[in-house]
């Protein structure tokens, strides 16, 4: 074995290491306790998980504009189990799909897309305040934060429980800095959140759901890189987004 191959090998046995063990997927969260986020919401295509989202109203439900998709589209509301398999799942029929007018591609922004339920939320489901101030006050970095969802797994594709992680938020330009070997530059009005070093945060699954700090959910999970151990998972920023959401609650898109 000469040593160039040798260097090779060692470069790819450390490469496929780093992405078995990066925690991007809440791979070390725990299921959530009973009857804490029930305003957590299943969004799912033709009765399977796509996407997280969360209840800001009694009836809508919060998620990316990225899960979107042709399909039937419904909304599974009050357990932190979705097992196809388990009774009386409270699903939600979708009567509306508002999308960010302005979104086209992740990468761009404008990540966050409304859903208007068919009916309003029944007991056992609450739901979570967001920012409401313009202008909102700063996240600083390093603040302590959750996130949850249905999302994969390192052990498992599949997740039926739910599960949430703490995840600490960082300053913007590190977050560039880090995307940037990518060649990827985050839009504005996003937050990010550190993920590889504490083995945390969000992947497939998990997008659309809430960046919770302090009680209210502030962000939307937007991009994420599960096969990247040292990149930021990246939020848009729901601040941002007032005016707009204001405006489609109250019939106004």
């Amino acid at each position: 074995m000469n040593a160039a191959y040798s260097l090779l090998l060692s470069v790819a046995l450390t490469s496929l290491t780093l992405t078995g063990t990066f925690g991007a997927d809440i791979t070390n969260g725990k299921k959530v306790k009973k009857n804490s986020m029930l305003y957590m919401a299943s969004v799912q295509i033709d009765g399977k998980h796509r996407c997280g989202g969360f209840l800001i109203d009694p009836s809508y439900v919060m998620t990316a504009a990225q899960c979107d998709e042709r399909g039937n589209m419904t909304v599974i509301l009050g357990t932190h189990n979705i097992s196809p398999q388990k009774a009386n799942l409270r699903r939600y029929i979708v009567q509306h799909k508002h999308k960010h007018q302005s979104f086209r591609d992740p990468k761009n922004g404008y990540d966050i897309m409304l859903l208007k339920l068919s009916k309003k939320g029944v007991k056992g489901v609450k739901t979570i305040k967001i920012p409401n101030k313009i202008p909102s006050k700063p996240l600083k970095p390093n603040s302590k934060c959750q996130v949850g969802g249905w999302g994969k797994t390192e052990q498992h594709n599949v997740v039926n429980d739910l599960l949430v992680t703490d995840v600490s938020t960082i300053n913007f330009t590190t977050c560039q800095t880090m995307w940037k070997k990518l060649r990827v530059k985050p839009p504005d009005n996003v937050l990010c959140t550190v993920g590889s070093k504490t083995k945390s945060g969000a992947c497939q699954g998990d997008l659309g759901g809430p960046l919770v700090c302090n009680g209210k959910a502030v962000g939307i999970a937007s991009l994420e890189r599960c096969d990247s151990p040292d990149v930021p998972n990246i939020y848009t920023q729901i601040s941002k987004y007032t005016l707009w959401i204001k405006k489609v609650i109250n019939g106004g898109a």
